[in-house]
């Protein structure tokens, strides 16, 4: 037994849709809707006899009527406040609204320069680190130097102090030579 066909109608533009099928998601994927349209509102279910019998012809084909007229078209195309011609004044313009102000600038402003001062600061920083760096390096230099030359005679020193030191327990011994 064939399934009972329904008839679902679904607005575009001037025109009604229609699709006999057995199921809205039938409806729907003759429609080629990706969207549920009946959640939407957009698309319903209708008993129209004349339509349904039409419909059933073809099930699952997609029926185009005009929803009314050219004229009924153009009619309701008018703007309803618009005023009729010829009347009031012509050529008048409706007031344009003020433009928006410009954003402020001054906090972004204030935080670009507080970033350059920083960056600034840390640059005086590094050179006197630097700078600190190299008197640094200079004494180490220095020190090294100094520590090496009073090393040396510190050490002659010693040697003077140990040949005397051998000479004298050579003596003591009794081997004079």
């Amino acid at each position: 037994m064939a399934p009972r066909l329904k008839l679902f109608r679904m607005p575009i533009g001037f025109h009604d849709a229609y699709v006999a099928a057995s199921s809205q998601k039938a409806a729907l994927e003759a429609w080629g809707a990706d969207a549920d349209l009946f959640a939407r509102g957009m698309a319903e279910r209708v008993e129209n006899p004349q339509l349904l019998a039409e419909a059933s012809d073809k099930p699952g084909t997609v029926i185009k009527r005009a929803r009314g007229t050219a004229l009924e078209h153009l009619a309701s195309a008018r703007d309803p406040g618009a005023r009729p011609p010829g009347r009031g004044r012509t050529g008048a313009k409706a007031p344009r609204a003020r433009p928006r102000p410009r954003p402020s600038r001054k906090a972004l402003d204030r935080a670009e320069q507080k970033l350059e001062e920083h960056r600034h600061g840390v640059e005086a920083r590094v050179e006197d680190l630097e700078a600190e760096r190299a008197r640094i390096g200079a004494l180490i230099v220095q020190t090294r130097e100094r520590g090496e030359g009073e090393a040396a005679r510190l050490q002659a020193a010693i040697d003077r102090a140990r040949a005397k030191y051998e000479e004298a327990l050579d003596r003591w011994r009794g081997e004079d030579g």
